[in-house]
C-alpha cells in the first residue's frame, strides 16, 4: 500500500509521510534495522544506497551514500537518538563530504520514525522529518525530499514479500 498522506506544516517546520504495509510490525522494522534491507529502499530506484557503517543504537552513527544514474555518489549520514525496536527510531540526518564527515553548510534534520500496528492487520509507519527553519524546509523540499522518500518508501512493499532475501 506503501505512502497512504504527506503533510507540510510549515508552522511546525515538519513534514510527515504516512505509509501502510501488509507485514508486522517487526518485519517493517527489520527495513531500518537491517542495513542490506534498508540499502535496498533507503533512495530511490535510480539512486541505490549503500550502508558503510550501521550503528543502531542510542549515540550510532550511521553512514551511507548513493549511487546516482551518472554514477555520482552524494553522501549522508545518521547520528541515532533514540532507538525503541520495534516501533520507534529517531535521527539526526545530514549530508556529507567526500570522506563521508557532516558537510556543515548543508541542513541537518530530525527524524522520527515509529510503527505501530495497524487495527485490520499489517504495519502504519509514520515518519516525520523536523527542520531547523522554514528556509531550510522549503529547501530540501524544493531538493526534491519528499518525492525522492516517496519513491524510496514505495520500493519496501516488494521487500517485505521476498521474505527469505538479505
Amino acid at each position: 500500500m506503501t505512502v497512504t498522506d504527506v503533510r507540510k506544516d510549515r508552522e511546525h517546520l515538519t513534514m510527515t509521510m504516512t505509509a501502510e504495509f501488509d507485514a508486522p510490525v517487526e518485519r517493517v522494522w527489520e527495513m531500518w534495522s537491517n542495513p542490506r534491507k534498508l540499502e535496498r529502499w533507503w533512495g530511490p530506484p535510480t539512486s541505490p544506497a549503500t550502508f558503510v557503517d550501521h550503528d543502531l543504537s542510542i549515540g550510532g552513527r550511521i553512514n551511507y551514500f548513493m549511487t546516482g544514474p551518472e554514477g555520482d555518489q552524494p553522501r549522508g549520514w545518521w547520528s541515532v537518538r533514540a532507538v525503541d525496536a520495534p516501533s520507534h527510531l529517531e535521527f539526526e540526518n545530514g549530508f556529507a563530504d567526500d570522506r563521508g564527515n557532516p558537510d556543515l553548510d548543508m541542513p541537518i534534520m530530525r527524524m522520527r520514525v515509529n510503527l505501530a500496528e495497524r487495527s485490520s492487520g499489517g504495519t502504519v509507519m509514520t515518519v516525520e522529518t523536523a527542520f531547523t527553519s522554514l528556509e531550510t524546509m522549503n529547501q530540501l523540499i524544493t531538493m526534491g525530499m519528499e518525492e525522492g522518500l516517496k519513491q524510496a518508501m514505495s520500493q519496501i512493499d516488494a521487500l517485505l514479500v521476498n521474505v527469505g532475501t538479505a
